[in-house]
């Protein structure tokens, strides 16, 4: 837990995480649990969604916070994808216990480089009018993609995280055009809700493990656990 903080904080602190998995307080540092904190407040305060975009370095940050819902990652790596963008880094903390808040940084690029000033104001509106339902993301991105073409060599994997106690879906894939966002549709026709993200890309492929929640913000029992993961598979890969 921080120190140097009131203790009016430290309470206020205490009480927000308690939202989140057990694992939360002890893996994930204090600076982002005070950011998430802060986040959690501008939204209590604006009643929408919070979403920026920084230069950090040679990229660029997105920050995003808003209650978790099982479409929401689906829009933002649609956004990302339309507007030809790299996926560089991906954290991601869900709460399992109401407000169900979600919030996201993701390192992103364009050209190699970090995004302009207008690119980075416009991925902004698009992501809000998506979430709106004023921006048809298939749509847009059918004109860059072809949609029902599969991933090549999808593999998929469920289990029981023993650390996390949470449900855990692996999905590994060559890299290729679109592939996070095929894999966020994916999870959405599931309805499944992601509630913690690991991104690791070596040697040309993508390695996502999403810790899960099932429909109506449910456990997912192992059976059935099994019967997502071939279904993810075989929606990935086009069949």
């Amino acid at each position: 837990m921080a120190s140097g903080l009131k203790s009016s904080t430290l309470e206020l602190l205490k009480r927000f995480n308690r939202a989140f998995p057990q694992f939360y307080e002890q893996f994930v540092s204090s600076e982002i649990q005070l950011q998430n904190l802060r986040l959690a407040y501008r939204l209590y305060k604006t009643r929408r969604a919070v979403i920026e975009l920084k230069p950090e370095g040679s990229k660029s940050a997105l920050h995003f916070a808003y209650r978790n819902q099982s479409f929401l990652l689906s829009d933002i790596f649609g956004v990302l994808a339309a507007y030809g963008l790299t996926i560089h880094g991906l954290s991601l903390y869900g709460q399992i216990r109401p407000p169900m808040l979600v919030f996201i940084k993701l390192l992103v690029s364009r050209g190699s480089k970090a995004l302009t000033e207008k690119t980075a104001e416009n991925v902004c509106r698009a992501i809000r009018e998506a979430l709106g339902g004023r921006f048809e993301v298939e749509e847009m991105l059918a004109v860059e993609f072809n949609l029902d073409t599969g991933l090549e060599q999808v593999q998929t994997e469920f289990y029981v995280d023993p650390v996390f106690h949470l449900p855990a879906l692996v999905i590994e894939a060559d890299n290729q055009p679109g592939l996070f966002y095929k894999v966020m549709y994916a999870i959405w026709q599931e309805d499944l809700l992601v509630v913690n993200a690991n991104l690791l890309v070596w040697r040309g492929r993508t390695r996502l493990i999403l810790y899960l929640l099932g429909p109506n913000e449910s456990l997912i029992p192992e059976y059935l656990g099994h019967k997502i993961a071939e279904g993810v598979r075989q929606r990935l890969l086009g069949k």
